[in-house]
């Protein structure tokens, strides 16, 4: 039986700390048989503080560490420091160097600054939740951090994103140990789906800027009555009255971008909206969305958020009988 330990931090989000047991305990080989042994410690065998204002007692100390196949760390809130260059707490590090070499140690979430801070993530690749990217990255820059996607499989070290992604990511074990047939029935018995298209580009939440003085706004809140229509930079900088150069330069120092790539954006926005709150064919969502072809939104969607709109719209309206094409 494969050995699971699951380190409990202080601050530990309950969520993602449960997560493996119902995952790896829904997990069974012929005839109903366990194919986990799950075992939750902490660095010290004492209780823990969850930050969900009760306490966690343990069945067991620093030692399950040792006796481990896979390591778990989930998220805790209490290890703000990791991010400003503090090391790790002793009894932590201490904790973490009884693992056996050739352990496979998984994160969830922001427990991948823990493996960071310990410097078992140099040189390699790891995600973690995009909140938390931007701190994670100046932090840790000897990491090969990419927040787009839902989990890193990296041989003996995974790590993955915020909370639904380590679900993703535990169920990528199961599957990479017993095969597609166990993983999706333990994903059917956990009510989830056996796989996720995308990453977690798509959930992302990209607003754009909302200066209070700016010599673009009225012409932005001109184009987005326009969407639908074809829209030029010289439209744009006429409706500002100003030169190409000039609008350019304005509208990258008010809003960050191109005004070709807010524009871009804005139209990737309105098509996200039309894919989950409608049953409109793929071209027209297009068409309505600036656009012009199915094509082309496929082309934008699959660069800004690695999916396809047919892909996008199941995840959001998983029951939706909608046409792609007419």
């Amino acid at each position: 039986m494969h050995r699971v330990a699951v380190l409990a931090l202080e601050g530990v989000a309950p969520f993602e700390l449960g997560m493996p047991s119902r995952v790896f305990g829904n997990a069974r080989g012929p005839g109903g048989s366990f194919l986990y042994e799950v075992t939750v410690c902490t660095p010290d065998g004492r209780p823990v503080q969850s930050d969900a204002g009760f306490s966690i007692g343990v069945s067991a100390g620093p030692e399950a560490l040792e006796a481990a196949d896979t390591v778990i760390i989930p998220p805790t809130h209490c290890l703000p420091g990791l991010v400003r260059g503090e090391p790790l707490p002793p009894a932590l590090a201490e904790a973490l160097a009884r693992i056996r070499p050739g352990t496979r140690i998984v994160s969830i979430c922001t427990g991948s600054e823990v493996l960071a801070a310990a410097g078992l993530l140099d040189g390699r690749p790891a995600t973690t939740h995009w909140v938390h990217a931007p701190e994670f990255r100046r932090a840790f820059p000897r990491v090969e951090l990419d927040e787009d996607v839902l989990f890193v499989d990296d041989g003996d070290i995974l790590t993955s994103a915020g909370v639904a992604a380590g679900i993703d990511l535990l169920l990528h074990l199961v599957r990479a140990d017993h095969g597609s047939a166990v993983a999706n029935l333990t994903a059917r018995l956990c009510v989830v789906p056996p796989w996720r298209d995308g990453g977690q580009a798509q959930y992302i939440v990209r607003p754009v800027p909302d200066p209070t003085i700016a010599t673009t706004t009225a012409t932005r809140a001109w184009a987005l009555e326009r969407l639908t229509e074809p829209i030029t930079l010289a439209e744009l900088a006429a409706h500002a009255r100003m030169s190409l150069r000039t609008f350019t330069r304005r509208f990258r120092d008010e809003v960050g971008m191109t005004p070709v790539q807010w524009l871009t954006g804005q139209r990737l926005e309105l098509a996200r909206h039309l894919l989950e709150s409608s049953d409109l064919p793929v071209d027209l969502v297009a068409h309505r969305s600036g656009f012009g072809s199915a094509n082309s939104l496929r082309q934008h969607m699959r660069s800004a958020l690695g999916i396809s709109p047919i892909a996008y719209r199941r995840t959001f309206q998983p029951n939706s009988s909608a046409v792609a094409h007419h």
